[in-house]
């Protein structure tokens, strides 16, 4: 009788929920499996925030050793997460069915008062409060403040039913989320709104699993989760940002989205405070696009973009 295979999770409610998706999903195909939660570096350090850490791949580098060590066989991620680059070793065994990528606001008190002092065309509102909304994503930071400059962004760092937690207990407007994070969980609040001029991180909204390199057995239980759609689109979108800079903690945006027989993709890099933004858009057929985030990446640096990249190495 085989062995179950060991699935390595970050312990909190959402790491936790998407590893059993996993388990369960392999449970379905008969393949027995058992949870092993390990504490990551990101889950301790609660107050600094991520572009400060000076580390790649915060969330994902304490199961990269217990993978690596042969403690866990698998280890299952939000993709956005993990670094362009895998730890040497490991490699992609599966990218599930994308959930949610979209970015939403989720209002400290009644969002139909929040929604009158968001005006849909900021820069010809007459009346423009000054808002306080927290995040702790440079991009997310990037692009508010370029929509809204005169607002002012608090950091909020944490799971997600921290933060939640944070944004009651504190004076501010509204906190921004991943929908995927608080809908997995069914913590997405009422008062929340899609924000649809947002571009979402490269890979947000999707789970990949990784296992070590050269465990072909166990990568092949595994090749039965893969979504062939979301593995495409989630790659070009990588690509887009390995491309660029190379790291998650950057004001980078990347989506790409399949309709028919295209590839849609949208991508762009803002200056991190907000004011520079350089977009890039491309369409190519699927069986064309794999090289397309890389093309657009490069297209993007030749257009101004590279200006921006400089500037955010220079200050790293």
């Amino acid at each position: 009788m085989n062995n179950p295979i060991k699935i390595g999770t970050r312990e909190s409610q959402l790491a936790v929920w998407q590893a059993t998706l996993v388990r369960n999903l392999l449970a379905e195909q008969h393949i027995a499996s058992e949870l092993i939660l390990i504490k990551s570096e990101g889950d301790i350090d609660l107050k600094t925030p991520l572009y400060e850490m000076g580390v790649q791949g915060i969330f994902t580098r304490t199961l990269d050793a217990a993978l690596i060590n042969s403690k866990i066989d698998i280890a299952v991620h939000s993709m956005k997460d993990v670094p362009t680059q895998l730890a040497y070793g490991i490699e992609q065994a599966a990218v599930l069915k994308r959930g949610n990528y979209k970015d939403i606001l989720v209002a400290k008190g009644e969002l139909s008062a929040l929604n009158d002092q968001l005006s849909s065309n900021p820069s010809i509102s007459n009346y423009q409060p000054s808002l306080t909304i927290a995040t702790s994503s440079i991009r997310r930071k990037a692009q508010w403040l370029h929509r809204y400059p005169h607002h002012r962004i608090e950091n909020l760092r944490g799971n997600v039913n921290t933060r939640l937690k944070k944004l009651a207990e504190n004076n501010w407007d509204a906190a921004i989320f991943a929908a995927a994070g608080l809908e997995r969980i069914d913590l997405r609040p009422e008062n929340a709104v899609e924000l649809d001029w947002m571009l979402p991180a490269p890979a947000q909204g999707a789970i990949v699993v990784v296992c070590r390199e050269g465990d072909e057995a166990t990568k092949e239980k595994c090749l039965s989760l893969n979504d062939e759609a979301a593995a495409l689109c989630t790659k070009i979108e990588k690509d887009f940002l390995r491309t660029l800079l190379g790291g998650c903690s950057t004001p980078i945006s990347a989506l790409a989205e399949i309709e028919e027989d295209d590839v849609f993709f949208r991508g762009n890099i803002l200056s991190v405070d907000g004011k520079q933004k350089i977009e890039v858009e491309k369409i190519l057929p699927v069986g064309l696009a794999t090289n397309i985030g890389k093309e657009a990446a490069i297209e993007l640096l030749e257009n101004g973009g590279q200006e921006i990249a400089d500037m955010i190495r220079s200050a790293k």
